[in-house]
């Protein structure tokens, strides 16, 4: 039953973001959904860990709010930085240490440093990622810690 579910809504998630409602397209959009589900089951044949979430919704969108704010404060100085008549580019590849526990918590960390206009994580080592800056400043040490306490903070209050 699940399996049909998963299926359902993979195809339903394709038909609503395509908007196109031609027969080959909506058959493209059943094999798709079908072949994704072929894929997880099988791969999880093989490991036999299934991926098993424990955080907190109600904070993981409270930082995902927070996070939109801060790609848009990056837009608008990377914009300026761009648009700057004589551009003062400060690259630096930086360690960032994270505290996350799970590897989900540690890729949304990852995955929202990279989203950050002007900052890239480039390596994943056992304790910290590497991170290129475009225009790197002291405080983006101060920014990283922050956004490494918020990810920690979702996989946390899920425990409590």
């Amino acid at each position: 039953m699940r399996t049909i579910f998963t299926t359902l809504t993979l195809f339903a998630l394709w038909l609503l973001m395509s908007g196109v409602y031609k027969p080959l397209v909506i058959g493209l959009g059943v094999a798709s959904a079908v072949l994704a589900v072929y894929v997880e089951k099988r791969m999880n044949f093989i490991d036999n860990s299934p991926l098993k979430l424990n955080v907190s919704l109600y904070r993981m969108f409270k930082y995902f709010a927070w996070l939109h704010v801060e790609i848009a404060k990056s837009n608008w100085a990377v914009t300026k930085l761009i648009l700057s008549p004589n551009i003062k580019l400060r690259q630096n590849l930086f360690e960032v240490p994270f505290t996350q526990k799970s590897d989900f918590c540690e890729a949304m960390f990852a995955n929202s440093i990279t989203l950050t206009p002007g900052t890239i994580t480039v390596e994943v080592e056992p304790d910290h990622f590497m991170v290129h800056a475009l225009a790197y400043t002291d405080e983006h040490d101060d920014a990283l810690a922050d956004m490494d306490r918020r990810v920690t903070e979702i996989e946390t209050g899920a425990a409590q």
